[in-house]
């Protein structure tokens, strides 16, 4: 390594770790999404989270999750009532914007058209009709699958500035992920 190349992966990693940003170094890769933290607190963050989506172009397979609408601080019945399997793209996007909510699991999927398929695996989420699959796990814990690669960059740079952290691409070489699910 001459010393040019040296620097810059010395000052790479140097504003990596302030950012808290994990950044994939070399040529071509390919990112199959992002992963990142969001606070474990009431609030919008899905709303945040989808932010650069185009939520009312797709309808939403809502799998299996556990979320709270949460009025006056308070938990106050399911977000998604256990008996919707889907919904309009209008309908998720005044859902997630008008609500404060607690979400502890969550497995929403963005489909071009109503026709919906199930999906367990990236390499089956590749073959569908599916552009978008959002995972919470833990309150937390947020994993998006996407085959946009500008949409990918547009959820790094949405995360940057919600604040959220340990953001970090997906990618063939380290997605350790085998099922696309919560559970």
């Amino acid at each position: 390594m001459n010393t040019a190349n040296g620097l810059c992966l010395f000052f790479l990693v140097g504003l990596s770790k302030r950012q808290n940003l994990n950044l994939s170094m070399g040529g071509n890769f390919m990112r199959r999404g992002i992963s990142f933290e969001i606070p474990n607190d009431y609030g919008r963050f899905l709303g945040d989270v989808l932010q650069p989506i185009e939520i009312n172009a797709f309808h939403w397979k809502i799998g299996i999750g556990e979320s709270y609408k949460t009025v006056n601080d308070k938990l106050d019945g399911m977000l998604f009532p256990d008996s919707q399997e889907s919904i309009s793209g209008t309908e998720l996007k005044t859902t997630l914007e008008s609500n404060d909510y607690y979400v502890i699991f969550a497995d929403l999927q963005a489909y071009p058209s109503k026709e919906i398929s199930s999906i367990e695996t990236y390499e089956e989420f590749m073959e569908s009709d599916c552009e978008l699959v959002l995972l919470v796990v833990d309150c937390s814990y947020v994993t998006i699958y996407c085959k946009n690669q500008e949409a990918i960059i547009s959820l790094q740079k949405n995360a940057l500035n919600n604040g959220f952290t340990d953001i970090e691409y997906i990618t063939d070489e380290n997605d350790s992920r085998t099922r696309l699910s919560v559970w």
